[in-house]
Order: C-alpha cells, then sequence, then structure tokens
C-alpha cells in the first residue's frame, strides 16, 4: 500500500452508499465546461446533483436515500474531477501473474486516481477470442476496484499473420483492438483490421515500430548511445510506421490510434493528418514528457522501454503535442516486470515501467511548467481517452456513472517503489519527491481509494 494511512476497498465489500455529498471542491469538467466551487451529490451510483457550495445539505433536503447520515466527503482546496481513463494498460493476467494481477493492477489504479483502464492484449493466451475477454471481465469483477475495459487482439497470437475475430470478442466486450507489445508489420494485414475494425466501430490502436531499423536496439539513437555503447532505435523506426497507417488510414476510413508516440516527426505526422480531417488520435506517456535519452545514462534498465526515452527534442514536441490537441490522450503504458526481469544487464532487461501510480503527479508537472492547463490535463487524462474507447466515463454531468476522483494537487510525497500497491517495482522515479496524490477515488458512487491528509 502507497503509505499507512491508504486505504483501498473493492466494491464487493463496500457496496455504493444511497448517497454520498462531495462538499466544496473547485469541480473541473471540461466536458460538461465547467470549472468552479460546488457540492457535487451521487446517489445510487450515478450524479444527481451538483449545486452551489451549501445547496445540496443533506440536513435540509427532503430526498429519498438521503438523510442527516449521509456521508459526506470535505473536498475543501481540493480538486474534483471525473475519474482517470488509462486507456493503455497491461495487467499481465492471465499468464504472468508473478508480474502483475487483474487485482493489483486495479488496486493500483484507484490509488493514481485511475477509475478505469483499458488492458493490452498480450497475456497468455494472448486475448484474441471471447472466452479471455469474459475470463478477464470475470476477473476484473472479482477484484472489485477500477473497471476494466478489455482490448482485443489485431492478429491471432499476436502473431501479425491471420487476422483475429474481432465479431465475437466485442460481443464479449472489448473496446478496441491492439496488438500492442508488437507492430503490425503485414501492410495488407493492417488495412484489412483497419476497414473490418470499422463495422463494429472499434478504434486499431498501434504500436509504431519498424522492426528492421529496430532490431536488436535498447535506447534511443543517439549521442546518448553512442557514449553508452548500446545499439539505439531510431525516431525513423517510428515515424515510417505512422506515416505508412496514416495512408492506410486514407484508404480505408478507419479508425487509427496511435499509441505512446513519441517522436517530433510522428507528431508532426498526426498533427497534419488530423488537419485534413483523417479520423487519427494518439496518447502520450508522462515518461515520454517527464524523462529524455539521459536517464539511460546509468545503465538504468528502469529507464528502458518501447518506444525508448528520445531526445530533449522530442520531449517539447510531445508537450506541445499534448498542449494543442495533436496528442489527445495521457496514457501510462503500466508494464509491470519482475525484479529479476530488470535487475540484470541493460541489454538483457525487459521493456517497460509500471506507472498508475505516477501517472497524476507527473502530468501535474506539464501544469507546473506552464505547457497545460489544468483542464486540458483532466481533458487527456479523462474525456479524451473514454470518447477514443466510446466506453461513456470522463463527465461529471448529472446522471452520469459516478467515477470520481478527488485530489490534492499540492500534496507532496516521495515515490518509494516498495510501497506501491502494484505488484512490481520498475519504476525510474524511485526516490522522486513528486506534488500530486489522489485524495478519494470513487467508482461507481463507492469510494475505493481513501488517502488520508
Amino acid at each position: 500500500m502507497p503509505n499507512s494511512n491508504a486505504i483501498a476497498t473493492s466494491r464487493n465489500t463496500r457496496p455504493a452508499p444511497a448517497a454520498l455529498l462531495i462538499r466544496g471542491g473547485r469541480v473541473i469538467d471540461p466536458a460538461g465546461g465547467r470549472d468552479g466551487r460546488y457540492d457535487v451529490l451521487v446517489e445510487n451510483g450515478r450524479i444527481s446533483a451538483i449545486g452551489e457550495p451549501g445547496s445540496l445539505d443533506p440536513a435540509q433536503l427532503a430526498m429519498p436515500g438521503m438523510s442527516e447520515e449521509t456521508p459526506v466527503l470535505d473536498a475543501s482546496g481540493l480538486i474534483v474531477a471525473p475519474g482517470f481513463v488509462d486507456m493503455h494498460v497491461h495487467l499481465r493476467e492471465p499468464g504472468f501473474e508473478y508480474k502483475e494481477t487483474i487485482e493489483t493492477g486495479c488496486r493500483a489504479a484507484v490509488a493514481g486516481g485511475v477509475t478505469s483502464v483499458a488492458c493490452m492484449a498480450n497475456t497468455d493466451p494472448v486475448n484474441d477470442n471471447a472466452a479471455v475477454t469474459q475470463y478477464i471481465l470475470e476477473k476484473a469483477r472479482k477484484a472489485g476496484f477500477a473497471n476494466v475495459f478489455p482490448i482485443g487482439a489485431v492478429s491471432v497470437g499476436l502473431a501479425g499473420e491471420r487476422m483475429a475475430e474481432f465479431g465475437e470478442m466485442v460481443e464479449a466486450g472489448i473496446v478496441a483492438v491492439s496488438d500492442d507489445g508488437m507492430p503490425v508489420v503485414d501492410s495488407a494485414l493492417m488495412r484489412r483490421a483497419l476497414e473490418y475494425a470499422r463495422m463494429f466501430h472499434l478504434p486499431v490502436i498501434v504500436h509504431e515500430e519498424d522492426p528492421g531499423l529496430c532490431c536488436g536496439a535498447v535506447m534511443h539513437e543517439g549521442g546518448m548511445s553512442v557514449r553508452l555503447g548500446l545499439k539505439g532505435m531510431p525516431s525513423a523506426g517510428e515515424s515510417v510506421m505512422v506515416a505508412r497507417d496514416i495512408e492506410l488510414l486514407r484508404t480505408s476510413k478507419g479508425r487509427l490510434h496511435i499509441a505512446h508516440i513519441s517522436c517530433a516527426e510522428a507528431v508532426e505526422m498526426v498533427r497534419r493528418a488530423k488537419a485534413e480531417g483523417l479520423d487519427v488520435t494518439a496518447e502520450a506517456t508522462p515518461h515520454h514528457f517527464i524523462l529524455d535519452d539521459t536517464a539511460v545514462e546509468s545503465y538504468n534498465t528502469n529507464a528502458k522501454m518501447k518506444p525508448p526515452l528520445r531526445s530533449v527534442g522530442d520531449v517539447e514536441a510531445v508537450r506541445r503535442g499534448l498542449a494543442d490537441g495533436t496528442i489527445d490522450a495521457i496514457a501510462t503504458d503500466h508494464a509491470p516486470h519482475h525484479r529479476d526481469e530488470k535487475v540484470c544487464e541493460f541489454d538483457k532487461a525487459a521493456f517497460g515501467i509500471v506507472g498508475l501510480e505516477t501517472m497524476l503527479p507527473l502530468s501535474l508537472e506539464l501544469v507546473r511548467r506552464g505547457c497545460i492547463d489544468l483542464g486540458r490535463m483532466i481533458d487527456a487524462m479523462s474525456v479524451r481517452p473514454s470518447r477514443v474507447l466510446g466506453i461513456g466515463r470522463g463527465s461529471l454531468a448529472v446522471g452520469a456513472v459516478a467515477d470520481i476522483v478527488v485530489f490534492d494537487p499540492e500534496r507532496e510525497w516521495t515515490l518509494h517503489a516498495d510501497a506501491m500497491a502494484t505488484k512490481s517495482r520498475n519504476t525510474p522515479f524511485e526516490g522522486w519527491k513528486l506534488k500530486g496524490k489522489a485524495v478519494w477515488t470513487l467508482v461507481g458512487g463507492t469510494v475505493v481509494w481513501e488517502d488520508a491528509r
């Protein structure tokens, strides 16, 4: 657990109260254009009213389910926002429970203010059929923390040869398709995937990596890789695939989402494609807008990921892309690995880091540096990813599901990996003094995370 005063409680053991009042916080709801001090009333798992401070006092209202005993969360000095939607998470179950389980991943999510996660298909067995999708949803239901929205594979076994059966997975509950972790190298398969997914209104989420340019590489190609004697991945390894897929999108009229975009050339391609009116979206991770390739200087395997940490210029391009909306969403690419997969030679270490519990403070750093404002940050962490996935979250409108995060943007804390809720410890931010923390996380009107001040 993140600290001794923090409590994560499953919805299965703490069902939603009939009514709950969040009092006096600064409510920021980009979807509804609301930013100001309000009280938020939750009834039966949904937002039932939003009013001026003091206008929804339970003692004054004769509403069904409300009484003087109605729970009240004092949000004075805090931000009340739609719960975060992390559209790029690896929950590792089934198959890799030694790294993460659906329960531990969802517990980490709510600790970070994330109420919904979309989990990638690279499990074992791969989520390329309805049975695996149903298994994931059932395990998530039993865990009872965050909402889980499975992403199905593009190709059977992520092999890039035969397209998976999208229709049966849609019926089982997937919200997108992706071979994330692997690029779809076959251009004909990628074109068919875009065309077929269009029939189901699914976005195709792509991991952009040209295997010929990136084969055997372990970090960004540049001066640092030369100095360290490590094989580098050129930015072109990402941008040539983005160029190809935008061209295929132009032909197919489907929906394309670029995962973990990291280089300036790719950001500019997405910007031009959007200006052209193509249905393309993109996401960026906190590590790609906070760190650059100098983080690898000490051969720190916890700074090894795909795509790799890029140059300072690329980091600036990603920040500009988030500021002007070229990059729609902030997502973590939460990728837990066992200690033994990271405590080894850099060349041999696994790619990826955990991120669910650090997304909020690292994104707030962009606000503090003046790159984006708080409304845009919440838009990128809640509204836009919900829209890309079509899951109906990311809103504090009356009648919306009460998935809510109440966070303190000024709360200072030090990250100790051993105290994280996630099962693995692979973070490059160990020992960092961070600012910003979820105080309460509500999923469906139930408080599933509470961090006492």
